[in-house]
């Protein structure tokens, strides 16, 4: 059993990789195993070619960024951790690019990320937690996957790195997020072989122009 995080900031060793650390520490000692991609800021846009769609490959055409990794990663996990600092109150823009492509490619065509356990942090100087958390929730539950909560909102303060670990109740909440997390990866392996997944299809796809 396997959750993979995201850490959607372009900076290396911030607050939101301490986050993760923390958030790890608290998978591993539950028995399963965690990995972070972290793809940095050289992350490309998806181009809205639909190549991934229209071929069913799940692979972004774009090859020169760590994005198909992800994709593959996230396909293979049983839980998906999104995380990401607050830019202008919202998430990251690289962390919007491979969002949005990993969506795209795994999820709106044969989704493979349906019934997969996901839960969402970020890191914040002062506000735009609640915008940015939202964000990354609205991701996974068009996927059709499980969300996992904490006791509060998945917010962590901190400016400097480090300072999100003196945000005592953050620091918790991230951490019972974590165990959550791997104890719902764990109760749902356990229940597969006695209770069968309800069928999912391919959705159709409408827009509003007549």
């Amino acid at each position: 059993m396997k959750i993979v995080a995201i850490n959607g900031s372009p900076r290396k060793n911030g607050n939101t990789a301490r986050l993760l650390e923390a958030v790890g520490k608290e998978v591993r000692a539950a028995g399963v195993e965690f990995e972070v991609f972290q793809p940095g800021h050289r992350v490309y846009p998806c181009m809205a070619c639909y190549h991934c769609l229209n071929t069913g490959s799940l692979r972004c055409v774009q090859t020169d960024d760590m994005v198909n990794d992800i994709i593959a990663a996230c396909i293979e996990a049983d839980g998906i951790l999104l995380a990401s600092p607050v830019y202008h109150g919202g998430i990251a823009g690289n962390m919007k690019c491979v969002l949005d492509r990993l969506m795209l490619a795994a999820g709106c065509g044969d989704n493979q990320l349906h019934h997969k356990v996901g839960g969402a942090l970020c890191t914040l100087r002062r506000s735009g937690g609640m915008e940015t958390y939202q964000q990354l929730l609205g991701t996974m539950d068009a996927m059709e996957m499980l969300i996992v909560t904490s006791d509060y909102w998945g917010a962590v303060h901190g400016a400097d790195p480090g300072e999100c670990l003196e945000d005592a109740e953050g620091m918790e909440v991230a951490c019972k997020l974590g165990r959550n997390m791997a104890w719902a990866v764990k109760a749902l392996a356990a229940a597969k072989e006695t209770v069968p997944p309800p069928a999912t299809a391919r959705r159709t796809m409408t827009n509003f122009i007549r």
